[in-house]
């Protein structure tokens, strides 16, 4: 079971994000669409007329039958168009569900596309609709739901309280150091302060300023939870005939995993057993790689949290000694364990669901040697993970250069 290697990423776009109060207003989500995939297959040097698949996440302009909605506005004659809806994981599941149908012989070039400029035209006989996800986070409050029954009565809403609550659960069980969890925001803030468009580039930052910074969901503090951006992210992911015949090293998608066994950690049966260690050990199995094989990890990072457990379930260091791990390593580009080079979420900002998909083009930038002054030296292999609602659904790549 998996995939042969056969599908690449061939190019990627990655608008720079812009803090969420300070953004002005913007194209449709469907215009957004479309000049993130033009730009995406201007970066591969492919014509659009190569694309006849397309991955998507939701729409402003569509609350149903939103792929078919794309290929329409995009001219695409579409042999496989999906909506994927996994939060922050769904830009890794965009990205396997493009290399599956490529290997399949579906499509020959796919577009995975995710806008996330918020402030699009409205109009005052419609306005912008007061939905669940703007008042509830992960949960939702429609009639019958397990959260608004179990959950919203009882306040636990939103992402920054269950996520201060896994992390408790943790010092709980395992200890806790501040000042190990504050050094993973510093060191991807120093990858962040070498990588054009970050939005912190210009901004260093210091342990004690990660530690002096509000508490928001104790033990969390303001800076190592994301800031809201708005922004915009794409790739393309093509057959190895197209691949080779591209401007960019190609990115081969060696393996992936996915697992989504609840979506509130009410439901979970282990707060601190988190879905990435079966997407993980799927994603490995099938490449024949192993973790000390990676030469960079670009770990989902909306959390400080996210990271420690993301490190420790998918296999790269020990249950319970993720801290020490964290504290014993550089995890900056020019370290021994290069981690989310360009900044990561925490550095160079988290533009919604495109926040996952800064990952992939984290990994794909360095296997392609285009990652500038952040660039990782001999960077040939890098694992990816994303993560949605509150450790609920989490994927899993593994990329690899030729």
């Amino acid at each position: 079971m998996g995939l042969r290697g056969e599908a690449a990423v061939a190019g990627y776009v990655e608008w720079a994000p812009e803090r969420a109060n300070k953004a002005g207003p913007s194209l449709f989500t469907l215009e957004q669409w479309a000049e993130l995939a033009a730009a995406a297959l201007a970066d591969a040097g492919l014509s659009p007329e190569s694309v006849n698949g397309i991955v998507t996440a939701h729409i402003g302009e569509s609350e149903i039958f939103v792929p078919s909605t794309v290929a329409e506005y995009l001219g695409i004659d579409a042999n496989f168009a999906e909506l994927v809806d996994l939060g922050g994981a769904g830009a890794a599941g965009m990205v396997w569900r493009a290399a599956a149908a490529i290997e399949l012989g579906l499509c020959d070039a796919v577009l995975c596309v995710v806008p996330a400029r918020y402030h699009t035209p409205r109009s005052e006989r419609k306005p912008a609709p007061l939905t669940d996800a703007m008042f509830f986070g992960a949960s939702s409050n429609r009639y019958g739901s397990p959260q608004a029954e179990f959950e919203i009565p009882y306040g636990n809403i939103g992402q920054n309280g269950p996520y201060g609550q896994v992390a408790q659960r943790y010092a709980a069980v395992y200890g806790y150091d501040e000042h190990a969890m504050a050094k993973i925001v510093v060191d991807q803030r120093v990858n962040a302060n070498h990588t054009e468009g970050a939005i912190w580039k210009d901004t260093p930052l210091s342990v004690e300023d990660v530690l002096a910074s509000p508490v928001i969901a104790d033990p969390l503090h303001m800076l190592e939870i994301v800031m809201p951006c708005v922004g915009g992210a794409a790739v393309v992911v093509t057959n190895a005939d197209l691949a080779r015949r591209g401007r960019n090293r190609p990115v081969w998608i060696k393996g992936f995993g996915e697992h989504v066994p609840f979506k509130t950690p009410t439901y979970a049966a282990d707060l601190l057993s988190t879905p990435i260690r079966k997407a993980a050990d799927t994603a490995f199995g099938m490449t024949g790689l192993t973790r000390a094989d990676m030469d960079m990890v670009s770990i989902y990072d909306c959390y400080t949290i996210t990271v420690l457990l993301s490190l420790e379930d998918a296999g790269f260091c020990e249950k319970g000694k993720g801290m020490a791990f964290v504290a014993d390593h550089d995890l900056t580009f020019r370290g021994d364990f290069p981690l989310n080079t360009a900044g990561g979420q925490l550095g160079f900002g988290q533009a919604g669901l495109a926040g996952g998909m800064h990952h992939v083009c984290d990994a794909a930038r360095q296997i392609m040697g285009r990652a500038g002054a952040a660039q990782v030296p001999d960077c040939h292999r890098a694992f990816v993970s994303g993560n949605g609602g509150i450790l609920s659904e989490q994927t899993a790549l593994v990329l690899e250069g030729d």
